[in-house]
C-alpha cells in the first residue's frame, strides 16, 4: 500500500543509537529529529506562518477540538483546508482531539462508540467516536491525522490501564476502517500508560496494523521524567524502524534530547509559547524570568549568540519593561525566542547524530543547563 507520508533513515549514531532521518509529506520533507510548534486555533499563538518559516519551522501542528468547535470544519474545508486557511505550505500534522476531551471537557463518559462530553465554551453535548475525528482530520486535510485514542489518568491501576488500552486498539481499527483520504497518513498512538507489559503488548498490536507512522500518547501527564523514560525503553524495540515515532506533548529541552536519545523522531508541545506570555524564556543555562526586578538595567540579550529576532535586536530591560506593562509585543518576542531555541536546539541534535557526537551533545546540554530550574511534568499541555 502507498503511504502519503513516509520515513527515511538517513543515519544511526554510531556514539549513541540516536536517528535522524526525513519525513517525505505531500507539503515537503521535514529533518527529523524535530520539535513541532503546536498552533491550536490554527496559529501558533501571537505568531503569523511567515514569522514561524523564519524561525525555521518545518511542520505545526492543530488541534482537532479546537478547530472543530471553532470555526468549524466545513469552514475549513471550504476556505481550501487547513493549510490555505493559516496559509502555511509546510506539513501539518492533526491530533484526534481525543486529549483535549479528557483534559477539558467536565463529565466525560467513554463507551463503546466513543466520548460522550460537555463543550467547554458552552456546555452543550457532544460526542466525538473514531469515526468523527476521522470525518473532522480529513476535512481539516492536514499531512498527517492521529487516530482518536483513551487518554488513560495519571495514576491509574493495571486493569483500568489496560481496558483503556484495548479501547484504544479497537478505536484504531475503526479508524483505518474510516479514513478515506489518500493524501493524508493516519498515526496509530501507543498506550498503556506505565506498564511495560501493557506498552509492549500496545506497540506490538499497532505495529501489526501497519500504520505509516506512531504516536506515543499518555506520557508527559504528570509522571517523573524517569517513569516516561523507562516506558520509553521497553516500548520503542517493538516499533517497526522504517515509520516515525512521535512522542505526543513533550517539550522541555532536556525531555527532548532524552526522547532522541531514544528514537523519537518527532515532538509537539505549548509549553515555549505558554511560558514566553509570562515573560519566561529558555535559554542553555535553564529558565530565565525576564519579568523579574533583576533584569530591570540588564543591556543584555535574552541569549548571547542566540540568532533570533528578540535576540539580535532587543535586551532583557527592554522585553521585561514590556511584559510588566502589559505590551503585547513582550509576551511575542518572548514566544519568538523559545520557538528558535527548541528549533535550534533540534537542528543541533540532527547535526550531532550525523556526525557521531550525539551523546557528546547532550553531555554539554547537561553542563549547562540547571535542572533545579527545569519544568515539572505537566507544565508541558
Amino acid at each position: 500500500m502507498h503511504h502519503p507520508v513516509t520515513y527515511e533513515l538517513i543515519h544511526v549514531c554510531a556514539q549513541s543509537g540516536a536517528r535522524a532521518g526525513i519525513l517525505h509529506t505531500p507539503h515537503g520533507d521535514v529533518k527529523t529529529p524535530v520539535y513541532m510548534p503546536v498552533g491550536t486555533q490554527a496559529v501558533v499563538k501571537a505568531m503569523t506562518s511567515r514569522e514561524m518559516k523564519d524561525l525555521g519551522a518545518e511542520i505545526l501542528l492543530s488541534n482537532t477540538y479546537h478547530l472543530n468547535l471553532r470555526p468549524g470544519s466545513k469552514l475549513i474545508e471550504k476556505a481550501g483546508g487547513l493549510h490555505r486557511f493559516m496559509a502555511w505550505d509546510r506539513p501539518i500534522l492533526t491530533d484526534s482531539g481525543g486529549f483535549q476531551v479528557f483534559s477539558l471537557a467536565d463529565l466525560n463518559k467513554i463507551t463503546e462508540e466513543g466520548v460522550s462530553f460537555r463543550n467547554h465554551l458552552d456546555g452543550s453535548k457532544l460526542m466525538m467516536t473514531p469515526e468523527s475525528s476521522m470525518q473532522i482530520q480529513q476535512k481539516l486535510g492536514a499531512d498527517i491525522a492521529m487516530a482518536f485514542d483513551v487518554c488513560t489518568p495519571y495514576p491509574s491501576t493495571h486493569e483500568q490501564s489496560k481496558k483503556d488500552m484495548e479501547t484504544t486498539h479497537r478505536w484504531a481499527l475503526r479508524c483505518k476502517a474510516a479514513h478515506k483520504r489518500e493524501d493524508q497518513a493516519l498515526f496509530g498512538i501507543v498506550q498503556g500508560a506505565f506498564y511495560e507489559d501493557l506498552r509492549v503488548e500496545s506497540a506490538k498490536t499497532l505495529a501489526e496494523m501497519d500504520f505509516p507512522g506512531y504516536g506515543i500518547g499518555g506520557l508527559s501527564v504528570g509522571e517523573p521524567k524517569e517513569n516516561m523514560y523507562q516506558m520509553l525503553d521497553a516500548l520503542i524495540p517493538h516499533l517497526p524502524e522504517n515509520k516515525p515515532r512521535y512522542l505526543m506533548g513533550v517539550g522541555t529541552p532536556d525531555c527532548l534530547l532524552e526522547g532522541v536519545l531514544r528514537g523519537i523522531d518527532m515532538f509537539d508541545c505549548v509549553l515555549a509559547t505558554r511560558i514566553a506570555r509570562n515573560g519566561t524564556v529558555l535559554t542553555r543555562e535553564g529558565r530565565l524570568v525576564v519579568r523579574n526586578a533583576r533584569y530591570k538595567e540588564d543591556f543584555t540579550p535574552i541569549e548571547e549568540g542566540c540568532d533570533c529576532e528578540a535576540c539580535r535586536h532587543y535586551t532583557r530591560a527592554y522585553i521585561r519593561h514590556l511584559i510588566n506593562t502589559g505590551e503585547i509585543t513582550g509576551g511575542r518576542l518572548c514566544s519568538i525566542h523559545n520557538l528558535r531555541h527548541l528549533i535550534r536546539l533540534m537542528e543541533g541534535a540532527r547535526q550531532a547524530i550525523l556526525e557521531d557526537r550525539f551523546l557528546d551533545y547532550i553531555k554539554d546540554f547537561y553542563a549547562h543547563f540547571d535542572m533545579s530550574g527545569a519544568f515539572n511534568r505537566g507544565e508541558e499541555h
